[in-house]
């Protein structure tokens, strides 16, 4: 018996990386995935990966799982979204808000039209598709929001700073993320009362992936130094699955919450966790 066995899941951000792992760990858990994403086929996007390779993989496992090619940037677009898990399957029991846009450009070079597109991709949609999704939550009362955050939601800390890489851009993506983590915590809240679990989780190394490799994050799909994205498959399956108590309003890293729960016993390079000592709202 599998851990979603008949639950419906929308995974964004599903035809590579970690939202694909996602995908496949759903699905073999019994859940019914809706895989959504831009790229539906194979060179559509620069990057290797697609939504039709994760649904193939998906259904020659044995599980199922349909493609819904999507641009969440767009209200009506996640209005379409879920319209089309509800007449695919049923009403969404989990949403995962995995997708994201970034662009590594300092703040005092980011173009307008960049920075009100990776917003809309990366808070807005995690908004909109919750409030979409509470709607088939709410009357049932239970239902799962998981948000994949990033350790670039913990700040640089206090300066001076006289050895920092300045150019390095990610304030906007960090900016982003930090917003989500109090999103995160904040629905919870307030969703507590409907039996509905909220939680946010990040990698607590980067993990490798056609994205990450791109952006120059990692050496390659293979660098050592990476955590395998098969452990923040494992953390949002938990944190989807778990009992609401047990997990709801939570911020974590996900081998934090993988060894908190006895499914890893060494938490090889836990990377940023609650000890770090600068700001961010993931601390808490």
């Amino acid at each position: 018996m599998g851990k979603l066995d008949g639950r419906v899941a929308i995974i964004t951000g599903a035809s590579r990386g970690i939202g694909a792992e996602i995908a496949r760990h759903f699905a073999a858990e019994g859940a019914k995935v809706v895989c959504a994403a831009r790229t539906l086929r194979e060179g559509d996007h620069p990057l290797e990966g697609s939504l039709e390779k994760t649904v193939e993989d998906i259904r020659q496992a044995g599980g199922e799982a349909t493609p819904i090619s999507v641009n969440i940037s767009l209200p009506e677009e996640c209005e379409r979204l879920l319209e089309a898990t509800r007449d695919t399957y049923s009403p969404v029991d989990v949403l995962v808000n995995n997708a994201a846009l970034t662009y590594y450009i300092p703040v005092k070079d980011f173009p307008l039209n960049r920075w009100m597109r990776s917003w809309a991709v990366n808070f807005h949609a995690p908004f909109l598709l919750s409030q979409l999704a509470l709607k088939d939550m709410i009357p049932r009362g239970s239902g799962s929001i998981v948000n994949i955050s990033s350790a670039s939601a913990v700040g640089p800390g206090r300066g001076p700073y006289p050895d920092a890489n300045t150019d390095s851009g990610g304030t906007c993506y960090g900016a982003e993320k930090a917003a989500l983590e109090r999103f995160s915590q904040g629905l919870a809240m307030e969703v507590y009362q409907y039996g509905i679990s909220v939680t946010c989780v990040s990698p607590s190394l980067i993990v490798p992936t056609p994205g990450t490799v791109f952006h120059n994050l990692v050496t390659g799909m293979d660098d050592p130094r990476g955590e395998p994205p098969e452990l923040m498959a494992q953390a949002a399956l938990l944190l989807a699955s778990e009992p609401l108590d047990k997990v709801t309003g939570r911020v974590t890293y996900s081998q934090q919450i993988l060894k908190e729960f006895g499914l890893i016993t060494d938490a090889k390079g836990r990377g940023v966790d609650s000890d770090r000592p600068v700001s961010g709202y993931s601390q808490i």
